[in-house]
């Protein structure tokens, strides 16, 4: 694999753009940029912005990771213009932008969830589950908000890769910090590593 090279030595900076700013939303972050450039940040790592599940969520607010729609924003942050209008921001002012991806699970009320159940992982009744996720160590956790995807089924493949390439096209960010990846087959991130290559080096 090849590296790029402003991904060498580069400073990362982790936003949580909800609890960033008193409003928690896309453009009131992008007025930080250019302290954050003055800090020396490279490459900008967002938490997922897309919309939070409803179904089984946690708490009031819900888990980032719970994602409800692979290519929208969440309404609390923003709109996609102003997602695209902060990557040209940042950009113009020399970083890079990568956004959290979650493609081990989706929320409940995905809408795959109801038009692809094959996408799923299934009980032995045939019906989609919370995930459970066990580290090789005692304690289970379980993440009742968000129901694990299936790589057996090449269609969540094309689907799953035509939202990456979603972010790329449409507002040109830089790549991907991708969440759980290694309970995604490898195989996966290897052809949506080249694909995605093809639109834009990542």
């Amino acid at each position: 694999t090849t590296h790029l090279p402003w991904t060498r030595s580069a400073n990362i900076y982790e936003v949580n753009i909800r609890q960033y700013t008193p409003e928690g939303t896309l453009n009131a972050f992008a007025a930080h940029l250019p302290r954050l450039r003055k800090m020396g940040v490279d490459i900008l790592w967002l938490m997922p912005i897309q919309p939070i599940g409803q179904v089984n969520r946690k708490g009031g607010l819900g888990s980032y990771y719970a994602i409800r729609d692979y290519t929208a924003v969440n309404p609390e942050f923003g709109t996609v213009a102003d997602f695209k209008r902060l990557v040209a921001e940042a950009h113009a002012l020399g970083f890079k932008l990568i956004l959290d991806w979650v493609a081990n699970h989706t929320a409940w009320d995905h809408p795959w969830a109801a038009t692809h159940t094959d996408f799923y992982k299934l009980n032995e009744k045939g019906e989609i589950f919370p995930v459970t996720f066990n580290a090789g160590t005692p304690q289970v956790e379980y993440w009742t908000d968000v129901v694990g995807l299936s790589y057996k089924t090449p269609a969540l493949w094309d689907a799953m890769i035509e939202a990456m390439a979603f972010w790329v096209k449409e507002a040109d960010i830089d790549g991907f910090r991708c969440d759980v990846a290694g309970l995604v087959p490898t195989p996966f991130w290897n052809r949506a590593r080249a694909e995605l290559d093809a639109i834009k080096p990542m």
